[in-house]
């Protein structure tokens, strides 16, 4: 019963840990060290490492408190809150090893409170919204150690957080099972998009006389067997070499004070950031990062809307829009800063960029041989959407006591066997 909780302050059942500051002059790029992990690792709800950097493991010594263990709950305190939501996650064990940077939050549970359980107690609204209060600074709002630690909450007893964290661990499997499935599918969409249009596989094959691996006949008619001098070096016969302004034109995205009702995507510089009823780009297309440390490149499988802080991207020639985006996944986007204050991409910077452009027939054939795994990941993706809805509107009930965990489990059983 609700009865049964007190009221606390979070710094009082939680141990709290800020971390160390790594110089930057020994960072290195060696698989066999540590990551580092800071607040431009941390998304809403999950890790990513895109850009890693790493501590060398002979210079560990004396750093036995930073080092994160598996279940651990780590909290961006610098712009703690995005577009896409509060910057926390729970760190996995493919997370590890790793090393805790400063101006980062590790919390780990007591005697009193389950680690579990205060993964999502961390991830909950009124958690978002005491952060959202307490932080300060306006070109970088932060929070500190004090902050964080002033949450109150109702404390379920031990035993009831265990049983919540399994709840609604559950359903976390579930959708990080399926974001994993993704990544895979992603993973082989590259491989096989860096075949054909980077390394030029097929064709170097039938330069060579031989049959493209594991390419049926009509597709390898569509491919050149020979290669021609160009600015950018060999490339295939009756490829082409443009700049980009010449293919594509990047609209910027418009300012959007709710995103929360309806079913288009709505897309930032970090990517999906939640949805709204009217799309902004009429069409599937690319959304290119446009303000930001990490402005990345996404693609939306349908019409869609674009915030201020991204462009997306209009064909000027007949283009297939999975091809663009793929190719500018390639480009580095992050790598293009305008020189102000705030990293930003440059139109003219990204119109001035060259590439090498296959006949249309070619990227529509790659698009037809990936397009049943894509609508595999579309699927994934409405699945664990369901699914966060469903933990999201259960956490609140189950924090507060309103709904107790038979009823939570009644309703994931419901959602099992639709």
């Amino acid at each position: 019963m609700a009865s049964e909780r007190r009221v606390v302050q979070l710094g009082d059942v939680v141990n709290l840990l800020t971390g160390f500051p790594f110089k930057s002059q020994f960072y290195t790029e060696s698989p066999a060290d540590p990551r580092l992990l800071g607040g431009d690792n941390i998304v809403q709800g999950s890790l990513r490492w895109e850009k890693v950097r790493r501590w060398p493991l002979a210079m560990t010594d004396g750093l036995d408190q930073y080092w994160l263990h598996e279940g651990d709950v780590v909290l961006a305190m610098d712009r703690p809150w995005i577009e896409a939501g509060l910057k926390r996650a729970a760190v996995g064990p493919h997370d590890l090893p790793a090393l805790l940077v400063q101006r980062t939050a590790r919390l780990r549970g007591t005697d009193e409170l389950d680690t579990k359980f205060l993964r999502f107690l961390i991830g909950s609204r009124e958690f978002t919204q005491h952060i959202l209060a307490v932080q300060t600074g306006t070109a970088v709002p932060h929070i500190s150690p004090s902050q964080i630690k002033e949450f109150q909450f109702a404390l379920p007893p031990l035993e009831e957080q265990r049983t919540i964290a399994e709840v609604l661990g559950t359903i976390d499997d579930k959708i990080e099972f399926n974001r994993r499935m993704n990544q895979t599918l992603e993973a082989m969409a590259q491989t096989l998009f860096r075949s054909w249009f980077v390394d030029f596989d097929p064709v170097r094959a039938k330069a060579e006389g031989r049959q493209p691996n594991g390419m049926d006949a009509e597709t390898a008619a569509q491919f050149p067997s020979r290669f021609v001098d160009s600015k950018q070096g060999k490339i295939p016969e009756e490829w082409e070499v443009h700049n980009w302004s010449e293919l594509v034109s990047l609209e910027y995205g418009k300012a959007l004070r709710h995103y929360s009702e309806g079913s288009v995507p709505v897309y930032g510089t970090n990517g999906r950031i939640g949805f709204h009823s009217t799309p902004l780009c009429a069409h599937a297309g690319v959304i290119v990062g446009r303000k930001g440390a990490y402005r990345g490149i996404h693609y939306s499988p349908v019409p869609f809307f674009v915030i201020d802080t991204a462009f997306y991207v209009e064909p000027c020639a007949p283009l297939e829009m999975r091809w663009v985006y793929y190719e500018l996944l390639r480009e580095g986007v992050n790598s293009m800063d305008s020189g102000s204050a705030i990293p930003s991409t440059s139109r003219s910077d990204f119109y001035a960029l060259k590439t090498i452009v296959p006949p249309h027939a070619i990227q529509s054939r790659f698009v037809d041989l990936l397009e049943p795994m894509w609508r595999r990941q579309q699927a994934n993706d409405q699945e664990s959407r369901t699914l966060a809805n469903l933990r999201d509107s259960l956490l609140p009930k189950l924090l507060s006591g309103e709904l107790r965990v038979r009823g939570a489990e009644a309703q994931l059983a419901a959602i099992a066997c639709s």
